[in-house]
């Protein structure tokens, strides 16, 4: 296994370079404290189901050397940045500072970020030098990228013997569909998880712009913490060739079942049901509106106790003697009046009153919980840390997710906030690479970082 070089402890000299100043000392590189410390990245992923996957290893002590392009910016980067309010669509800044992006900020925390030309050969030469250095290399181009710059896996096994060569791309790197190039929404398609969203009887909705982006994301994460652990006990490095979609369906289970076993396709009149479960019979079940903009909260009643309590604790109105809601089947049956009723109920309260309310009577009931409502006022996620502040030199004091494992060990090394653009080229060339400070400010001249 080869071994990482360990940065030194006074990683950066007291004279800034111009281009990537470190005027906050709490922005230089330090030594890293975690189970990845020691770990060095050459991270030349950019979106974000490559970054997410890195960033838990920056978390935990890895260092990420996020490689970027200045002539063509990682799109978080260039991402509409407003001059006001961020709702007003036009309003958008016609020349946006790259180092504004909360997406990016968000990506790649707890990263270094240096710039290289690699149209430029002294600029391949630097990514090898880089490799030969580090013992992971990460990507998520389209397939041939990498190979137009030589950096096969051949080769980066003669740069670095027993590298972790981690490519992550929409359908891989092998077969028909390899030079595909895909985002989230194209793999939610392909896998066949838009296909299956929705209301019954209306168009399939889809599932985000970006949900597949991330839950590859966390694939290509134990990928690269198996293929770790796999060097650490052999010594041998590994190619990992993630693909999004066959990880998107690998989450279509039930409806791959239902039409191999059972015959029965997946769009019809009464799939997909919303937010009513076909089996056990519950109702009401479902989402119901609340006063304010946009509110709501969910309710589940499985049986006749769970049905009078509800009915109780809601003072017992006449409509829940009628016939038609006499049992649970009948009821089941009668959803779409039931939901009615109840709705015109908690449209008059909100979601947290009514979920309250319901769960002192021992109804299932939650509050249907917005941005704010996570970020300010959960108390479980609080208690827990979820959420936590770094401050960032343009952007200034940020919140982000923290990850949603607590270790009794240790904790995330969580130093900084993401690179500006280049803000590492000194420090890595020099430390890492052993470039002196001329070679750098020269190669920042003449457009090679």
């Amino acid at each position: 296994m080869p071994a990482d070089t360990p940065l030194p402890d006074t990683p950066y000299p007291d004279t800034p370079y111009p281009d990537t100043p470190y005027p906050d000392p709490a922005r230089r590189p330090r030594p890293r404290t975690g189970p990845l410390a020691g770990i060095r990245v050459a991270d030349f992923c950019w979106m974000g189901v490559g970054a997410v996957a890195t960033r838990l290893l920056a978390d935990f002590g890895a260092d990420v050397i996020k490689i970027e392009n200045r002539a063509r910016l990682d799109m978080p980067r260039r991402l509409p940045i407003y001059k006001g309010d961020p709702r007003s669509y036009g309003d958008e800044d016609p020349n946006p500072d790259p180092n504004k992006g909360g997406l990016f900020n968000n990506y790649n925390r707890n990263k270094l970020g240096i710039t290289l030309n690699m149209r430029d050969p002294r600029g391949r030469e630097l990514a090898d030098a880089l490799i030969a250095a580090s013992s992971v290399v990460s990507e998520n181009f389209a397939l041939g990228v990498m190979e137009r710059w030589g950096l096969t896996y051949e080769r980066l096994q003669e740069l670095c013997p027993g590298v972790i060569y981690a490519r992550m791309s929409g359908f891989g790197h092998s077969g028909p569909y390899a030079r595909y190039r895909s985002y989230g929404p194209v793999v939610q398609a392909v896998s066949g998880l838009s296909f299956i969203s929705g209301l019954p009887g209306r168009e399939p909705s889809g599932w985000g712009l970006s949900y597949m982006d991330n839950q590859a994301a966390y694939y290509n994460s134990a990928a690269l913490l198996m293929a770790i652990l796999h060097r650490e006990q052999t010594g041998e490095g590994t190619e990992i060739d993630m693909a999004a979609v066959e990880i998107g369906i690998s989450m279509l289970g039930p409806d791959l079942l239902d039409a191999s076993a059972n015959s029965r396709p997946t769009r019809r009149p009464d799939f997909p049901t919303g937010n009513r479960l076909q089996y056990p019979h519950a109702a009401p079940h479902g989402v119901y509106p609340c006063a304010g903009d946009d509110r709501w909260v969910a309710i589940a009643v499985f049986d006749d106790d769970e049905w009078d309590r509800m009915c109780k604790a809601v003072g017992q109105p006449e409509w829940a003697d009628e016939e038609r809601f006499a049992s649970q089947a009948a009821r089941f049956a009668a959803q779409d009046e039931l939901d009615a009723l109840l709705g015109a109920w908690t449209r008059e309260r909100t979601p947290h009153e009514v979920m309250r309310l319901l769960q002192a009577a021992g109804v299932r009931a939650s509050a249907v919980q917005n941005a704010e409502d996570l970020n300010e006022h959960d108390p479980q996620l609080a208690e827990r840390g979820v959420f936590f502040e770094m401050d960032h030199p343009v952007i200034g004091t940020a919140r982000f997710e923290g990850q949603a494992v607590l270790f009794s060990g240790f904790t995330p090394d969580l130093w900084r906030s993401a690179p500006l653009l280049g803000e590492d080229n000194e420090h890595v060339l020099t430390t890492v690479l052993g470039l002196s400070r001329d070679e750098v400010a020269d190669l920042a001249a003449e457009g090679v970082i």
